[in-house]
């Protein structure tokens, strides 16, 4: 078995084997699904048919021969049976096991709809980010926004990795709006509101005085006919 290294001229052992490892290795046989390759690994690694990355191949005779050198990526692990899959195909650099709601990626605007704008964030496909979500007020149409080849930050909104969707939004998190201004606002209150206040309690008081007035005359002229009527009562 021969000596191998991976692309980037790295040791390969089983210690530091992962998913999307990029490996250099030898073909030592052709199998009907496909080549075995020696990475530098006990055992041979498998490069499937349908991992060579080109949809035309009818058989792995028209890509590889024994003895081809191959440049591959670490593509399944399955430590139980100690077997290892290859493939051509470069992984994206944010795999389905990355994606989380509220993430925040750099990305490029790759193409632009009437609904909105596709984002590549380095998965396996780009992210689309609906025109109601690229900003915190209205926005009439996409192009007033973004262009074709803008790098942008966008946070993911919510994917669905069976239906390979990612759904981002270019809006500030409710958490980091600037609620604080507002409060300030409502907490301390303006010049005229300091005056409307003063005026209300002026018109309270004097609404008050008027009727306390009002009241003292009702009871004054009620002792007065009471007076008047017990003297000639009792004249």
């Amino acid at each position: 078995m021969s000596e191998q290294t991976n692309t980037e001229s790295q040791p390969i052992s089983p210690e530091n084997i992962r998913v999307g490892l990029p490996v250099s290795g030898k073909v030592t046989r052709l199998v009907l699904a496909g080549a075995m390759v020696d990475i530098g690994l006990p055992n041979e690694a498998l490069l499937h048919l349908s991992q060579v990355g080109k949809s035309d191949l009818r058989n792995i005779e028209e890509a590889f021969q024994v003895g081809d050198k191959v440049d591959a990526f670490i593509y399944r692990i399955d430590p139980q049976h100690q077997r290892i899959a290859l493939t051509t195909i470069k992984p994206p650099a944010v795999s389905w096991r990355d994606v989380e709601i509220g993430k925040v990626y750099q990305g490029k605007v790759v193409r632009i709809e009437k609904f909105g704008a596709f984002v590549d964030i380095g998965a396996e496909r780009p992210g689309m980010v609906h025109v109601s979500e690229m900003g915190d007020v209205y926005v009439q149409s996409p192009e007033d926004v973004v262009r074709v080849g803008d790098i942008i930050e966008v946070r993911v909104l919510k994917y669905n990795a069976k239906k390979r969707q990612i759904d981002l939004t270019m809006k500030t998190p409710r958490e980091e709006m600037p609620v604080e201004a507002e409060d300030d606002q409502q907490s301390i209150p303006t010049a005229m509101e300091l005056a409307l206040r003063r005026a209300q309690a002026s018109n309270k008081r004097s609404g008050g005085d008027r009727a306390n007035r009002k009241q003292s005359r009702y009871d004054d002229e009620r002792d007065d006919i009471m007076r008047r009527t017990l003297r000639s009562q009792y004249k």
